[in-house]
């Protein structure tokens, strides 16, 4: 069976991820290399911080787009149309991700290696997520959990 970007009416949404000021490349490529097994539409950078993505080794950037924004409000003014953004973060007030349904179009924004979402994401997401675990994880791992529920729900 094929990674397929499935939901509660199939043949119909897409999901992307967003990584905010990414620092290492590994991470990246790594996400980048999971969102092509997983489906994904796209994948988007918010503050270029890193060089390259070594790990992507199935050269999803043949079928996946990675877009570069420079910053959070070029990144909004460009999301497609009932894209509906989900924070993805250790925060107080974050639903776990056990249970959530996912949109039916949606960009998951991820926090950086190295610290959190600024509160602007925050405010603009339509909700925000936490992952099981007592800590953070890493931005791919992060990441690659997030669609595979998405994958594995719809």
């Amino acid at each position: 069976m094929t990674a397929t970007n499935r939901n509660s009416n199939p043949g119909r949404g897409y999901f992307g991820i967003a990584c905010y000021l990414p620092t290492k490349a590994i991470n990246v490529g790594t996400l980048w290399r999971s969102a092509r097994i997983l489906g994904a539409a796209f994948l988007t950078t918010i503050g270029r911080r890193y060089e390259k993505q070594p790990s992507d080794t199935v050269k999803a950037y043949r079928h996946i787009p990675l877009f570069h924004f420079p910053d959070v409000d070029t990144f909004w003014d460009s999301l497609p149309y009932g894209c509906q953004p989900v924070a993805v973060e250790i925060t107080p007030n974050a639903r776990p991700l056990e249970g959530f349904t996912h949109p039916e179009r949606a960009v998951y924004i991820l926090g950086p290696e190295n610290g959190s979402l600024p509160q602007s994401i925050l405010d603009r997401a339509v909700v925000t997520l936490r992952l099981p675990g007592i800590h953070c994880l890493n931005l791919a791992v992060a990441g690659s959990i997030v669609m595979y529920d998405r994958v594995a729900k719809c």
